[in-house]
């Protein structure tokens, strides 16, 4: 199988139809059905939905009842079964059928020439411009369990799950417009039996702000049932004898939708996407409630299983029909962005707010090094003064410069400290650090320019001292910097040193997004104009550790070579620990995001100069580190993490949050793995 092949990922193609019909006409409804299903099956797609009674037409009541239009739509399927045989892609319409003397309003699924299913509505509505159990029975009162369609036996019922024999996880559930409208949908009940993928044909007039109602149910619904929703509803064709239709066809997974028809096209609609059925698998794992939720409703969860082999191109590059942002911790868009970053800051702002409200102390003690990660808990530092109407002078900030401490850092701490009225002091650390290298014989000590992991964190680890030391004196708490990148990536001193603090407002807020909290704080002006000139320098400066010397106006030092981009490694780490995904498939979704610079969205005001693509060697050899260096040798520091407020939506890695694991494993699984990716 082709690593660039979308189902060797877990991946599976779909398509929503929103097709041109005539009132009436099953032959023309047919050949229309017949032409976007080759459309589908040509873009990949494993699977097609249409309206409801797509093949007759939906709005023209008592004609269902006559015999004549039928028996038309008897030879329409037989005629789309026929044609099918030649194509991988489900195909799933809706048609009026007779059973046992009744008529049903029916999804039926045909596959390679072979009916899979009929599936007939369950709920029928009869209110306002809805009448229709004048012509239809509930599908809760069939008896039949099998019947004859176009020669063929075919399972009866809504009791139906179709499976793919040959696709992990593809489980498809199908209902019928008012289905998904009452307050325990059949597709529920599915999905606690193991659907993955709910299928809603709909013919659902359109009035004004139905649109909207429709995007609520179904996001809803699948975030409900952590599953792939898709929904097709009836469009141009349609009797407007009465109502009005506009083709809205939507595919929703989990809560986000992943591809929308335009509405009221005067030409048939086909949308495709890609659902991700490894990530639905996962989450309900994860969501241990799920199947609590299945195990109290055991008794409702009495399914036939259909199985069929989908038997998909396994090997052809087919793209991938979904977005993947670049920034899974960054919006793209202003509004999104803006909203995220008022939430993260005042998260971190009421959890340091708490934890001084509890301590009954007034002041805090912070390092501030004119990096990225202090100035973003100074700003919180502040806000939370502000906000508990403290003096901002009982911030007691300090920059620590030492060996490696640049000029230009020195001086935007010290602006950004001046800017925001805190108490500002300086204590060089440099004699405190020759000291210590002295009294462990440490070369630099006699002259040698020997700048190994013992001088760097001879410096980190003073600076953390002095800054307890200095709680200690002025009965303050100590606040930690550190980000939530740095924690997975074990870029941190551990104990006394950058590791440690009494209370941590960054520590799950990522290096990606950090910069963007520090650009919102300065664009809205809210610590004055000085202020936020400053956060926009510290922004523009290379991010560094500074613990080598340099030639003293810029650091010697660039994090990003050690341990790679923070762009991709925060990618990186968003897809391990929110939904387990092996490192091959990492890649994968990686080399999508960030091959093509030109491509897609970029967060509002990223910088033209870090819009950058990756190519697939640079994306493994990055995903190489920092699978070693999570799995397997950053996690004792992550077990020992101070206290702090979970703010980002990938989660945080504290041990009593969102991430647990044995200090001593071996990455070799992932290793193993990550070998898979192409060189």
């Amino acid at each position: 199988m082709s690593f660039r092949n979308i189902h060797a990922h877990g991946f599976v193609r779909i398509a929503c139809a929103a097709p041109r019909l005539k009132v009436a006409d099953p032959a023309f409804n047919v050949a229309e059905t017949s032409a976007m299903l080759r459309r589908a099956d040509e873009g990949g797609a494993s699977l097609c939905l249409f309206p409801e009674l797509g093949i007759s037409a939906y709005a023209i009541d008592d004609l269902l009842q006559q015999n004549a239009l039928l028996d038309a739509v008897n030879a329409a399927l037989t005629r789309l079964v026929d044609e099918s045989r030649s194509l991988r892609c489900v195909a799933v319409v809706g048609a009026p059928l007779r059973v046992e003397g009744r008529l049903f309003n029916c999804a039926v699924a045909i596959h390679r020439g072979r009916i899979l299913a009929a599936v007939p509505k369950t709920y029928l509505p009869n209110y306002r411009e809805f009448y229709e159990r004048r012509q239809f029975a509930s599908g809760e009162r069939a008896g039949a369990l099998y019947i004859d369609l176009c020669g063929q036996e075919v399972p009866f019922g809504t009791d139906i799950l179709l499976a793919a024999s040959d696709i992990p996880d593809l489980i498809v559930h199908m209902e019928i417009c008012e289905d998904v409208w009452t307050p325990v949908p059949p597709s529920s009940y599915a999905a606690l039996a193991g659907a993955t993928l709910l299928l809603n044909l709909s013919a659902s007039n359109v009035t004004i702000g139905k649109s909207d109602w429709r995007h609520a149910l179904c996001k809803a619904h699948s975030g409900r049932c952590i599953a792939a929703y898709a929904y097709s509803a009836a469009g141009t064709g349609e009797s407007t004898t009465d109502l009005a239709w506009d083709g809205q066809a939507m595919i929703y997974e989990n809560g986000a939708l992943l591809a929308e028809a335009e509405r009221f096209a005067p030409e048939p609609q086909l949308i495709l996407a890609d659902i991700d059925l490894e990530r639905l698998a996962m989450d309900r794992i994860r969501q241990n409630t799920f199947g609590d939720s299945a195990d109290l409703n055991r008794d409702r969860l009495g399914f036939r299983r259909i199985a069929f082999a989908l038997e998909p191109d396994r090997e052809s590059d087919l793209g991938l029909a979904r977005e993947v942002e670049r920034f899974p911790f960054v919006p793209n868009d202003d509004a999104r962005l803006n909203e995220l970053c008022f939430e993260a800051y005042n998260i971190q702002s009421h959890g340091l707010r708490k934890r001084l409200e509890s301590t009954r102390l007034d002041k805090v003690v912070i390092g501030v090094s004119g990096g990225l990660d202090s100035t973003q808990a100074l700003i919180v530092a502040a806000h939370t003064f502000d906000a508990l109407g403290l003096p901002r002078e009982n911030i007691l900030a300090y920059t620590l410069p030492a060996f490696a401490t640049s000029k230009d850092t020195k001086d935007n701490a010290w602006r950004l400290m001046r800017a925001l009225g805190v108490s500002a002091e300086e204590i060089d650390m440099t004699p405190a650090c020759r000291q210590m290298l002295v009294d462990i014989g440490h070369p630099f000590a006699q002259g040698e320019p020997v700048y190994d992991i013992t001088f760097e964190n001879v410096q980190a680890g003073a600076r953390t001292s002095v800054l307890f030391r200095l709680a200690n004196r002025h009965n303050g708490l100590v606040m930690g910097t550190g980000d939530l990148s740095e924690l997975a990536l074990g870029w941190c001193t551990y104990g006394v040193g950058d590791h440690m603090s009494h209370y941590n407002v960054n520590g799950s807020v990522p290096k990606t997004l950090i910069q963007h909290l520090i650009r919102w704080v300065a664009q809205s002006g809210r610590f004055g104009a000085e202020a936020s000139d400053v956060m926009l320098d510290i922004l523009a400066t290379e991010i560094s550790p500074e613990l080598v010397p340099g030639d003293g106006d810029k650091p010697a030092q660039k994090t990003e070579d050690f341990v790679g981009p923070y762009a991709l490694q925060d990618f990186n780490l968003f897809y391990t620990t929110r939904y387990g995904f092996r490192p091959s498939k990492i890649a994968f979704l990686s080399e999508h995001a960030w091959r093509d610079a030109a491509a897609g969205d970029w967060p509002p005001n990223m910088e033209a100069a870090k819009r950058v693509a990756y190519d697939l060697p640079v994306i493994k050899r990055w995903l190489g580190v920092f699978i070693r260096r999570f799995f397997e040798t950053s996690q004792f520091k992550r077990s020992a993490v101070p206290n702090g407020p979970k703010v980002s939506s990938g989660g945080s890695l504290s041990p009593r949050g969102d991430w647990r694991a044995p200090s001593d494993a071996s990455a070799a699984p992932w290793l193993k793995d990550w070998e898979r990716i192409p060189d």
